[in-house]
């Protein structure tokens, strides 16, 4: 069974425990931003391909910039 966890813990911040493992919080936003832009699409245009397309590159494009923020020595 899968759990989630969203205790604080010794682990960097940005990060949630989902079944034990330590996800840094980016990922959950970029597959978050994806979910809604496919939505958003296939309510607009009715099709899978535009959305299921749009939704990658939305996932992708949070996915790196959240990365690139959550690793730099700043934060």
């Amino acid at each position: 069974m899968t759990t989630v966890g969203l205790t604080r813990s010794s682990r960097p911040t940005g990060t949630i425990d989902i079944a034990g493992a330590p996800w840094p919080l980016y990922k959950l936003e970029a597959l978050a931003a994806g979910l809604l832009v496919f939505l958003a699409v296939l309510v607009i245009t009715g099709a899978l391909q535009p959305a299921a397309l749009s939704a990658a590159g939305a996932t992708v494009v949070v996915w790196w910039v959240r990365r690139l923020h959550w690793r730099s020595p700043t934060h």
